[in-house]
């Protein structure tokens, strides 16, 4: 990457991390525990035992445990879309998540899971909470996962929700597309492609601690320096390995570096200080904003990697959603131009 491409990120995060809080007692905890318990366990056993079943079970099972805000509802979603490029329709699902009194407007909101586990269920405490202070309603498809079904299925399952709610009416200057992780990844090539394709571009992109670079070519050597509490290096890789399936990273849908000359949506991104995908997301903020892209980038002093999930637990993880929701609502209160 360019210097003025790195200068760019770096002033990004320090003019974002000024009014942002240090972490408080409980994140200190949480980091420590997920440093000394959860990482261990992934970094030592083998991966012919830590299968994407086993994975998957696991957080299914966590998920059963934290109880959905109540201030918003929970209801499925089926539909038929067809998206470019397909040959017949395809069935999409997940689930809306909405708030009391919904506004106009929808979140595409894509879960994360390193594209091989978790699911919208696993992810309302997410959803949820982001229904209830945006006041918008929340679509969380349920993506095919990889191994079984490498890129692009997730890519293409995305598209189709975003092309079936244009479909369904919905103005895009009133879509917001936001996601953690791996979803963070989807959502960016999802508000990527829709530029390169002149599909109408969303109101905005919300990305909590985005998944940039897939190949994790950085991430180990960065861990050994500043060891992630929760992403191990390698299993990250697995993941990103499973679900390129073979595909050039650099390639459209799986690299987000290449957006120059795109004309794109206003982006907030919130990383976590102590994650160690701190550098490539700094480094896709710094390319958005080269490349002319009004983008945000809030890095939270201590924080994990999507720290956001624990906004029962953590005051700074509630302050950084509220972010997002005024965020949301101020993007489709005051939408983009569309593409044609």
């Amino acid at each position: 990457m360019s210097a003025p491409q790195n200068q760019a990120a770096v002033d990004l995060q320090d003019q974002a991390a000024v009014d942002l809080p240090l972490p408080g007692r409980q994140a200190r905890i949480l980091a420590e525990m997920m440093r000394l318990g959860w990482r261990p366990l992934l970094d030592h056993i083998p991966g012919r035992l830590m299968t994407p079943l086993m994975i998957r079970t696991a957080f299914a099972t966590g998920a059963l445990l934290v109880r959905p805000d109540s201030r918003a509802r929970v209801r499925r979603f089926r539909a038929t879309a067809r998206g470019p490029g397909s040959t017949a329709p395809r069935t999409i699902t997940g689930e809306w998540v909405r708030p009391r009194d919904p506004d106009e407007g929808v979140v595409l909101y894509l879960h994360g899971g390193g594209y091989s586990f978790c699911s919208p269920r696993t992810h309302r405490v997410i959803t949820g909470r982001l229904a209830a202070t945006s006041g918008l309603r929340v679509l969380a498809p349920r993506y095919r996962l990889a191994p079984e079904h490498p890129y692009p299925a997730a890519f293409d399952d995305a598209m189709d929700c975003y092309l079936w709610l244009l479909d369904q009416g919905v103005p895009a200057g009133r879509v917001v597309i936001a996601g953690d992780s791996s979803g963070g990844h989807l959502a960016a090539a999802v508000a990527i492609e829709a530029c390169r394709s002149d599909t109408p571009v969303p109101a905005g992109v919300v990305l909590f601690s985005p998944w940039v670079d897939l190949s994790c070519e950085r991430l180990a050597q960065i861990d050994r320096s500043q060891r992630d509490p929760f992403i191990s290096p390698v299993v990250a890789q697995r993941c990103g390995l499973q679900y390129a399936g073979g595909h050039d990273w650099s390639g459209p849908g799986l690299s987000l570096l290449n957006c120059d000359g795109l004309t794109l949506p206003p982006f907030l991104i919130q990383a976590g200080g102590a994650e160690a995908m701190r550098e490539e997301i700094e480094q896709f903020a710094g390319v958005l904003t080269e490349a002319g892209t009004s983008c945000e980038l809030q890095v939270w002093p201590g924080q994990i990697h999507v720290f956001q999930a624990f906004n029962r637990l953590l005051p700074a993880a509630r302050e950084a959603m509220n972010d997002a929701a005024r965020f949301i609502r101020t993007s489709v209160e005051t939408p983009t131009t569309s593409s044609p």
